[in-house]
């Protein structure tokens, strides 16, 4: 089975105001509410390709029964850990820019995560745990590497996406797939990488430190698969880009909804670029069928 953490989960409010202006009083054309946190996107399009999850994490407060309630209506298992304080407020206006303004969660005390570590520590080998997103200030920065040590006991497949230290500390223990973009990749090693043959050197400098399978995403310019079989590339499908929120997300969901049906690596790339760009496509999180339809625009080629 599929488990989802999201330290740090939100209601993602989306205002599209026409000619927005600052100081001015201005009227919302359309709103939208939506549970978010990367954790929350993946097993939200996990559940729209029909693939059983549970959503793992922290809420409070009335904002957290809002996102407890939305999942569990879209038939998405949760067992989240209540805290003290108010789950965030994410609010995304979309006018002639876009604008974010992202609140900061509530306090995750060490109580609240040893019952975290308690409920890691009843997966098995059979299991997929996807560690994604930022953690609060209050928590650990070592906190991924913590509960990755947690999941080597049982062998539990670990999914890695986050950035700056949290995701360099969690290399050291083998995930069995890490998904940095251009940028975050280049963060890593505190280098620009821009060409394909740097992207090749150093992602092969990551599978030598225990990454089992390293993709990269390159937005409209594709994506790599990084393994010890071998160097791919994915071209990316064409269409308008209406909202990138979640495309990442959705890579890896595409990519483990794929991989637990058939266990074939190229198979869930190619499924996972599909998903990722669909959701860029679409206004919310793409379904089933989005991708589907973008399937035969996802060409893989292996390079070495």
């Amino acid at each position: 089975m599929i488990y989802t953490i999201t330290f740090n989960p939100s209601i993602d409010y989306i205002v599209e105001v026409e000619d927005f202006k600052v100081g001015m009083v201005n009227r919302v054309k359309t709103n939208y509410k939506y549970p978010g946190g990367k954790g929350i996107n993946i097993s939200r399009v996990l559940n729209n390709f029909g693939v059983k999850n549970k959503a793992l994490g922290f809420i409070g407060g009335f904002t957290g029964k809002y996102v407890k309630d939305f999942l569990q209506k879209e038939g998405i298992d949760t067992d989240f850990i209540m805290v003290n304080g108010d789950t965030r407020i994410n609010v995304k206006l979309k006018s002639n820019e876009e604008t974010e303004i992202n609140g900061e969660g509530p306090c995750i005390t060490e109580e609240n995560l040893k019952e975290l570590y308690k409920k890691i520590e009843g997966l098995t080998a059979n299991d997929f745990l996807v560690l994604a997103g930022n953690v609060q200030k209050t928590l650990p920065r070592d906190v991924y590497s913590r509960i990755q040590e947690r999941c080597l006991k049982n062998n539990v497949k670990v999914i890695v996406d986050t950035t700056g230290d949290v995701l360099i500390e969690s290399l050291k223990k083998k995930p069995f797939l890490v998904k940095p973009n251009r940028q975050e990749f280049s963060e890593i090693f505190n280098k620009k990488i821009e060409t394909k043959e740097e992207i090749i050197e150093y992602g092969e400098k990551l599978i030598k430190m225990g990454v089992q399978n390293l993709i990269i995403s390159m937005a409209e310019e594709g994506a790599y698969l990084i393994n010890d079989k071998g160097v791919y590339y994915a071209s990316s499908p064409k269409g308008t880009v209406i909202n990138s929120v979640g495309a990442g997300d959705s890579l890896i969901a595409g990519f483990l909804a794929s991989y637990l049906q058939m266990g074939d690596l190229l198979e869930a790339f190619k499924w996972g670029v599909a998903t990722g760009s669909a959701t860029a496509f679409s206004l919310d999180l793409c379904k089933r069928e989005d991708a589907i339809s973008l399937l035969d625009q996802v060409f893989i080629k292996k390079l070495i």
